[in-house]
């Protein structure tokens, strides 16, 4: 088997170890594409070593290229995963691109409003025979396939609580920053007694109790596609909630400060700040643990009436957290690279990949999850 990826942000925060998963599927010649050739060539240089069996190959792209199509299309790449956020703002100019030159497309989006009009490129992909994909990620992907898994003896989902505590000490990148400061104190509709509600970003903060070594996070409403897409997925759902927290209380409850002033209209954009406060951020870096979290709650009622309750829990330690947002994307590409996938069309990357698919592309990280009954 002979089949090429490209990454556009390939030596960026999250293309990086996307690289280093990919690099795991027998066959792939993986093309690092970014901006700076330098930059890819030194990574290619350390891929190289330590996955030997792997071709990896450095390129100059520019996805604001004028001529983007024409270039994809020189590559002779058969699939792209779009690593470059933050999403939330973007156009789907990449995508379109892809799509134009007869390439699959995959991204890590998490932006709400990107991930969910994402259909509206379906009518082309169709037309060019190709599959186009927006958030092989953490959210939607990861999480829908979880809640999934939950509800699979459940015959009516009534209830949905997600949520995801990274460790103070994980690395983390601008984008990702950025992306969470945007929705910063800002207005926007979360899932609540079966009808669209407003919630405030980062605010109403609540305290979630996960398994050692974790122990207790404190957790906040976040703004992410699930809490759209899933109340069409599972029709009888009433609630759907989304938090996510950082492990120190005094970063935590400073998101929670920064809410409260943007909503009283003393600040205007908290991402327009993110360089800054990552800097700050980063002093704090030798706190708190390596150890990061993720759960999904299903509640529900089986064929015989009876109430259900199930926990799924993912943690990460030792720094592999941030691996955790590539998976849905590498089993993606896996598929395609195998001819385990044939539909084409755009969507979002819900109901794509079963659980034990995303699962399996932390083999060999210090990732472990559990299902509970409750």
């Amino acid at each position: 088997m002979s089949y090429t990826v490209l990454l556009l942000g390939g030596y960026g925060f999250f293309g990086r170890r996307l690289a280093q998963r990919l690099a795991r599927i027998e066959g792939l010649r993986i093309l690092v594409a970014g901006r700076r050739k330098m930059r890819a060539a030194e990574l290619c240089e350390h891929l190289r070593a330590a996955f030997p069996a792997t071709r990896f190959e450095p390129l100059a792209l520019d996805v604001r290229a004028e001529d983007l199509t024409r270039a994809l299309r020189g590559t002779g790449a058969q699939a792209v995963v779009h690593t470059c956020g933050p999403f939330q703002g973007q156009d789907y100019r990449v995508a379109k691109a892809c799509i134009e030159a007869g390439i699959h497309y995959v991204d890590l989006a998490d932006g709400r409003a990107f991930v969910c009009g994402f259909g509206e490129l379906d009518d082309l992909a169709r037309s060019a025979g190709v599959l186009a994909v927006s958030g092989a990620s953490s959210v939607p992907s990861l999480s829908e396939a979880a809640v999934r898994a939950c509800s699979a003896d459940m015959v009516a989902v009534e209830c949905i609580d997600i949520g995801i505590s990274p460790g103070n000490r994980t690395e983390r990148g601008l984008a990702t920053v950025e992306a969470i400061l945007g929705y910063c104190g800002v207005r926007f509709d979360a899932w609540t007694d079966a009808r669209a509600q407003p919630v405030t970003g980062w605010l109403r903060p609540r305290r979630f109790r996960y398994p050692a070594p974790i122990g207790a996070r404190w957790l906040s409403d976040c703004d992410v596609p699930d809490l759209e897409l899933l109340p069409t997925r599972f029709p009888d759902v009433k609630d759907v909630r989304f938090r996510a927290g950082l492990e120190l209380r005094v970063l935590h409850f400073g998101m929670v400060a920064m809410a409260a002033l943007r909503r009283l209209g003393l600040v205007r954009d908290w991402s327009r700040h993110a360089r800054w406060l990552k800097w700050i951020g980063d002093r704090f870096r030798h706190l708190g643990s390596e150890d990061g979290c993720m759960h999904v709650e299903v509640e529900g009622i089986d064929a015989h009436g009876r109430r259900l309750r199930r926990r799924w829990l993912l943690v990460a330690e030792q720094g592999d957290g941030p691996y955790v947002p590539t998976l849905a994307s590498t089993a993606l590409i896996r598929k395609l690279a195998t001819g385990g996938i044939d539909r084409v069309g755009a969507g979002p990357c819900v109901n794509m990949l079963e659980l034990d698919e995303i699962l399996a592309e932390a083999e060999d990280l210090a990732i472990r999850t559990e299902c509970a009954k409750r």
